[in-house]
């Protein structure tokens, strides 16, 4: 059973969450799911969205990209499963198969499962995507693209309209 809820009630649980981590999932070649600390819940063009941004270099860029579209998945507490975060924050789903490690729960709208294990769950389709650093400030570059490793890997901006919101019951 799924209550549907409207998230901007839910805007400052949705902000502390995103600072601890909150899961972003994808579902192209297979289902995919990656902790991510950045994003935005907002209106642009009218729309309710949830911008979310993504490393060149992850897995989850090609799943975006080849589907448009993804879900969140939020915990409805400070409790969080550290194994499901392990598994989702540090290792490639290229690797792994991140459906064996979670409950999937079937998506009312878009093609990606939610994950019953955190239960609040906003479906979002693409509506723009855009490559950072064009005309990122220098601290920042220095800051989150220092390292060699960095250099060429930059986030990819994607700015999601909410198509539904719920918890997982």
């Amino acid at each position: 059973m799924k209550e549907k809820i409207n998230v901007f009630d839910h805007a400052e649980m949705i902000e502390k969450a995103l600072r601890k981590g909150i899961l972003l999932n994808s579902n192209g070649e297979k289902f995919n799911s990656m902790v991510i600390g950045w994003g935005h819940l907002g209106i642009i063009w009218g729309m309710e969205t949830f911008t979310v941004y993504v490393r060149g270099s992850r897995y989850t860029k090609k799943q975006l990209d080849l589907t448009g579209e993804f879900t969140l998945s939020l915990p409805m507490n400070e409790e969080r499963d550290p194994k499901i975060f392990e598994v989702c924050g540090q290792m490639s789903g290229c690797d792994i198969d991140k459906a064996d490690y979670v409950t999937l729960e079937e998506p009312d709208i878009n093609h990606t499962p939610g994950i019953r294990e955190f239960p609040l769950t906003i479906e979002c389709e693409v509506l723009y995507q855009d490559d950072i650093p064009d005309h990122l400030r220098k601290d920042i570059l220095d800051r989150y693209y220092s390292r060699e490793s960095d250099k060429d890997d930059y986030h990819t901006m994607y700015i999601g309209k909410i198509v539904d919101a719920y918890i997982i019951k």
